[in-house]
């Protein structure tokens, strides 16, 4: 399944993918609690996670990559959605407190240059939050999901990432330990999967939670280094 937005939907619109979105949805809401009056953007396929601040924040706006195609959000509403190039947001500097990236980075065609969009759109003190399929987790392998598609991280790898584009890192969480499966007996037991997954294979998530701020140290330019003297010894 190439990752696009109808794909996505009728992913979400099943039973593993509303599984998955609840699970996910609860640990994202451990580390952003309330954004009461935030400018929040969701970047990728983020839809089924923005319901989570909607009502709270000032304003909740999705943007998908133009190669996932355009998506309506919220249904039956005032359209709060767009689309463009991932690395030419149509966002004035430092327009957005919060930003979500789920089925963003794994697809992006240029990562970086998505991220140093990112660093330029939100603002200095605000909240960066990145879902990465884990590259050691069993859902990275699952091709007819969206946790299937594109390049998978390991924490490690999204924190190096982070750094290059003049991030740090401030919490990291993880979350889908139940396996990738349509049994109603696995969907079922979802939310032991994820409480056994948690205390005996952390390192097998099927996704990794990355909360990151803007490094403002990392964009002071250094003091210049002065000249070397040079004295030039003519020969006789």
């Amino acid at each position: 399944m190439a990752l696009d937005t109808h794909a996505a939907a009728e992913f979400y619109a099943s039973p593993r993918g509303g599984m998955a979105a609840r699970l996910l949805r609860e640990r994202l809401a451990r580390i952003w609690s309330s954004l009461h009056g935030q400018s929040v953007l969701g970047l990728g396929y983020a839809a089924p996670y923005l319901r989570l601040w909607r009502e709270d924040a000032q304003r909740c706006i999705v943007l998908t990559p133009a190669q996932l195609g355009a998506a309506a959000w919220p249904p039956g509403g005032p359209g709060l959605s767009c689309t463009s190039e991932e690395d030419a947001l149509p966002f004035a500097d430092m327009s957005f407190d919060r930003i979500l990236i789920v089925h963003g980075l794994e697809g992006a065609e240029h990562a970086r240059r998505m991220l140093r969009e990112v660093w330029r759109v939100l603002k200095d003190d605000g909240r960066l939050l990145i879902v990465t399929p884990n590259r050691s987790g069993m859902w990275a392998h699952m091709e007819a999901t969206p946790f299937g598609q594109g390049q998978p991280y390991s924490p490690g790898q999204i924190g190096r990432l982070l750094a290059a584009t003049m991030f740090r890192v401030e919490q990291r969480d993880s979350a889908l330990y139940v396996p990738p499966s349509r049994l109603r007996l696995i969907l079922r037991t979802a939310r032991l999967w994820e409480r056994v997954g948690r205390g005996v294979l952390p390192g097998f998530a099927g996704v990794t939670i990355t909360e990151a701020s803007k490094d403002m140290y990392g964009v002071i330019p250094l003091k210049p280094v002065p000249a070397r003297r040079m004295i030039l010894v003519e020969a006789a």
